[in-house]
């Protein structure tokens, strides 16, 4: 038996991508589990003319599948049974008091209203539910990235959600902040009196943060054409990770202490110039190449994309915090499509010794560094230097591995499944508060607005490298290398 709330759990766009591959398939296991209300339920929302078993089917052909090995037949058989497919048109006022005559009419029990759909949903939807009833006090509604696409239109999501509900009843998502990995970085930071006195400008070269991702547009050219790689990723995903490294050390762990600590982060990131923006951004887009050794077309090529589009699909960029624990650390923020490798990580580079007392390896860049893994597989390796064996006194790299997979055997929750537990108990410390939004859009801005006011057209990369060669170049500068080329 779990101490979970009873919960009404409802997926706007539930025949959408988001719910099927990511959030059902995070319920299941939270259910599978065991951690779920018994009579918790599951609302999903959608345009399209099925019935409950056509939905029901739906989810046999592409959400089954894709559990592979975590497949259990009488589980997943009970998992259906919390399932209620229901249709409604989001401009519909009608079909949201058909909803509530769904759910039994309003309740005390804790109703998650979850936004999968395109943001400029977010205002009719919210508008709606207020008008059904269905924002009292123990209504949460969780919201999608990107919040619009500029800080006005950000700025009036906001704004239109915060007429209906309250601060703490809005959940705005990053399943970055979720991972496991992100949560022991915390644990290691301010759990260990080890690193953090290391934790600092005076120890601390750079730091490099990077999502990089094989897959390009994937059928949502349309979207991704309006939005690039800053909007979709680095003003979200990229910054929040930002935060969690440089943070100062929260006086508690309550939701707010965290949050009022990752706005000073944010607050404290140097503003770009026009001049700054030549000199550390680099914009790229994918041309036709070959990932995993198959032949893959250029993002002019990809359906629904403008032929003669401008949008970024990569961008790399130095950022500087003017605060006193990391004046002068530059941060490498990057993301990329159709990269070399699937992988998202946060690389620490400490400073060298200062003075050399063995033979230094040649392709040593930084000999001390910390790695913390998010994706695909997480982890966290130290590295350092250590004689190799013989008699001579040659060093060589080597490194602490922490596979949380191997050092841990308990069940492994993925980001969503944490992320959607949290909201059911009411938990906000890992979703955003518009403060810290509004930080970041305001941060954001004048590089959106250099690069459309002097016409900087992205550099061509081939897909299946490391994204433009302006990319090393920007690290070359300050002396230092990214970390797949030590």
């Amino acid at each position: 038996m779990t101490d979970a709330p009873n919960f009404d759990l409802i997926f706007f766009g539930g025949t959408g991508d988001l719910t099927l591959r990511k959030l059902l398939p995070a319920l299941y296991a939270a259910h599978k589990a065991g951690i779920l209300h018994p009579d918790g339920r599951i609302f999903t929302l959608g345009r399209r003319n099925l019935e409950q078993a056509g939905y029901l089917a739906l989810l046999n052909t592409h959400v089954k599948p894709g559990l592979g090995d975590d497949f259990d037949a009488p589980a997943w058989a009970a998992f259906l049974a919390r399932i209620r497919f229901q249709r409604l048109d989001a401009n519909n006022a009608d079909d949201y008091q058909r909803l509530v005559d769904a759910l039994g009419g309003l309740s005390d029990r804790v109703t998650v209203c979850y936004l999968a759909t395109a943001p400029d949903l977010f205002t009719t939807i919210c508008t709606h539910l207020a008008a059904a009833g269905l924002n009292h006090a123990n209504v949460r509604v969780v919201l999608e990235k990107p919040l619009g696409r500029d800080l006005a239109s950000s700025t009036a999501i906001n704004a239109a959600v915060g007429r209906h509900f309250a601060e703490n009843q809005i959940y705005r998502i990053d399943h970055y902040l979720g991972k496991e990995s992100v949560q022991n970085l915390m644990a290691i930071r301010f759990g260990n009196a080890l690193f953090e006195p290391l934790w600092r400008r005076e120890w601390i070269d750079n730091v490099q943060i990077t999502i990089a991702e094989q897959l390009g547009v994937e059928g949502r050219g349309e979207f991704y054409d309006r939005m690039g790689a800053l909007r979709d990723v680095l003003q979200n995903h990229l910054l929040q990770l930002l935060c969690i490294v440089a943070m100062e050390p929260p006086v508690s762990l309550a939701e707010d202490a965290i949050r009022d600590e990752k706005l000073k982060v944010l607050k404290a990131l140097k503003p770009f110039s026009t001049q700054d923006v030549t000199e550390r951004t680099v914009r790229g887009q994918y041309r036709a190449g070959a990932i995993d050794g198959q032949p893959v077309a250029g993002y002019l090529e990809e359906p629904n994309v403008a032929p003669d589009s401008k949008t970024e699909t990569f961008v790399a960029l130095q950022a500087e915090i003017a605060n006193w624990r990391w004046a002068g650390v530059p941060f490498f923020l990057r993301t990329g499509k159709r990269m070399q490798e699937r992988v998202a990580e946060i690389v620490v580079n400490f400073r060298n010794v200062p003075h050399a007392v063995f033979p230094m390896p040649l392709d040593v860049h930084s000999a001390n560094r910390l790695v913390i893994r998010l994706q695909p597989k997480e982890s966290i390796q130290l590295y350092f230097l250590a004689k190799e064996p013989g008699d001579t006194m040659s060093l060589q790299s080597t490194y602490l591995n922490l596979d949380f997979h191997t050092m841990f055997k308990a069940r492994w929750a993925d980001a969503y499944e944490r992320l959607l537990l949290d909201v059911i108990h009411g938990r906000l410390a890992l979703f955003m508060r518009r403060d810290e939004q509004v930080q970041a859009w305001t941060w954001v801005e004048p590089i959106i607005e250099a690069w459309e006011r002097h016409t900087i057209a992205p550099r061509s990369y081939t897909a299946g490298s490391w994204g433009p060669a302006a990319s090393s170049s920007l690290l070359s500068r300050a002396g230092v290398v990214w970390h797949e080329e030590t």
